[in-house]
């Protein structure tokens, strides 16, 4: 990876819940919906609430004869608000996190979401947190471009493949090609001065995978990656195993995913090392660990010395992967899983801040 990453990653312990055979780690009704409606105004410690502006859909131009189209077939799609001002000509680019599916099975159950088709995606969405058009919720960034891409391909939108018995498409590719395309086509985007390429989770991820191909559109501009809830370690569970790595395997094989990964790090690691869960169920079969996962003030001595150790790897290996000076990590104790699309966790009254340097060190981060 180039020296263009700038990762926001939210470490800790990551609850992985199954559903429907399908892995998803971005179901936010499980956590406090603030919903973005919580508007701060700083001066004189003056307080308001207002509603968060409401983002239509837009689906991309012939997705069918681009094959940019969700697990089931239908239209991929995105959301984009323009900017003003000083912000006009600048861009975040956010991919939506959705969880993936590594077999047959769990892609036809998740093609039935609004992960796997735009049937029951949302027609607008609320624009928060790091999207938000408001000075007051959002004073880095509230005028810029923003684009809010749909996750629909149940792989970090890297497959390129399809399984006609069961009438899925794996299609991640094309759409984000497709995306970028319209937007540059028809929203401006190829006049962008500055563009930050983000997302949570699973789009967390992309924005790693991406942040090369990204940087590729703009050869004289300025562009940087923020990776929220993305960076996925390779670590064992509390069984001592590795159970996600068939799930990753499979995901690899079924979407035709090592195609599209960058060569120079294939020959580094092997594509299936993404992302480990510490205690999932299977390897916590009596529940030792329940109270533990669910409250850390109830974990016992050996499970703290555990956790701790993974604290430990995860130092390690960030240590490495920040030695490029255009390179970033910001490690906090999350409340929840993505920080920068909720309002309260991004910028809030009773948020905590980095010296309200939030845009000076993603654009500028070893500018030296």
């Amino acid at each position: 990876m180039k020296k263009l990453l700038w990762s926001l990653t939210v470490f800790g312990v990551i609850l992985i819940l199954p559903v429907n055979g399908v892995l998803e780690f971005d179901k936010m009704e499980r956590l406090p919906d603030f919903n973005g409606t919580n508007v701060y105004q700083t001066e004189n410690n003056v307080y308001s609430r207002a509603k968060p502006t409401m983002v239509e859909l837009t689906f991309v131009k012939n997705p069918v004869e681009r094959s940019a189209v969700c697990l089931d077939g239908s239209p991929s799609g995105y959301h984009f608000h323009p900017g003003s001002g000083s912000g006009a000509k600048n861009w975040i680019v956010q991919f939506e996190g959705g969880g993936w599916c590594g077999t047959i099975e769990d892609c036809v159950n998740m093609k039935k979401t609004s992960h796997g088709s735009s049937k029951y995606m949302e027609k607008q969405i609320p624009f928060t947190g790091i999207l938000s058009d408001k000075a007051a919720e959002n004073p880095d960034f509230y005028n810029w471009n923003k684009v809010k891409v749909r996750s629909c391909d149940g792989g970090s939108l890297m497959g390129d493949n399809e399984n006609k018995d069961a009438k899925l498409q794996f299609r991640g590719k094309r759409i984000w090609t497709a995306v970028m395309v319209d937007l540059m086509t028809f929203n401006g985007l190829r006049e962008a001065k500055q563009a930050l390429l983000s997302g949570c989770s699973t789009g967390g991820l992309a924005a790693i995978l991406y942040c090369d191909n990204f940087k590729w559109y703009y050869p004289k501009g300025k562009v940087k990656c923020l990776s929220d809830a993305g960076l996925f370690l390779d670590a064992t569970d509390v069984a001592g195993d590795r159970p996600l790595r068939n799930l990753y395997r499979d995901l690899i094989q079924l979407q035709s995913v090592t195609t599209q990964l960058s060569n120079e790090c294939l020959k580094r690691l092997n594509p299936t090392s993404i992302r480990e869960s510490l205690t999932p169920k299977s390897a916590d079969p009596n529940g030792s660990w329940s109270d533990c996962r669910l409250n850390i003030a109830k974990c016992n001595a050996s499970q703290i010395k555990f956790l701790q150790g993974f604290r430990t790897h995860m130092v390690n290996l960030i240590n490495g992967f920040t030695k490029p000076s255009k390179n970033g990590v910001f490690i906090n104790s999350c409340f929840t899983h993505c920080q920068t699309e909720n309002q309260d966790t991004w910028y809030s009254k009773n948020s905590p801040a980095v010296k309200n340097k939030v845009g000076n060190i993603i654009f500028f981060l070893g500018k030296r």
